[in-house]
This record gives C-alpha cells, structure tokens and sequence, in this order.
C-alpha cells in the first residue's frame, strides 16, 4: 500500500519536511515513489504541486493523518 507521508530534511533543531509518495512499510526517511510537496513547521510555509497530488490520490494512495491536515488546511482537498 502506497502513502502520502513525510519525509525529515534539514539541520538539526531546523527540520524541514518533504511530503512524498511512498509505500507504508519503509522508513521515515527511506527510498520515496514522488515527492509533492514540502513542509516547513517553524514558518508554516507550505508548497504542494496540486496536480501530483490529486493524480496520487485518484489512483489510490492514502495520505497519513498528518498530511491529511496539511492538505485540508492548504484547501488542496475537502
């Protein structure tokens, strides 16, 4: 099974998080499918490329909890 996760990059104490497409089993930070999108949680900026995002989620991939919350708050999905 595919997810919509994230992925930890950045400096210490200066996380960054990317949101990619990987399967569920694998690491945090192991070998991703697509990256979409990137996270930022001291700014709160946010980026997604809306149309990979939508493609992967009409073929089925399942975004976390966390990713959910991001999408919703971004308005990329109701």
């Amino acid at each position: 099974m595919l997810k919509l996760r994230l992925t930890r990059t950045g400096k210490k104490k200066q996380p960054i998080y990317r949101i990619v497409v990987m399967k569920n089993l694998s690491r945090r930070d192991g070998r991703s499918i697509d990256q979409v999108g990137f996270y930022n949680p001291l700014t709160k900026e946010s980026y997604f490329n809306v149309e990979k995002v939508r493609k992967w989620l009409s073929v089925g991939v399942q975004p976390t909890e966390t990713v959910q919350n991001l999408l919703k708050k971004s308005r990329v999905i109701e």
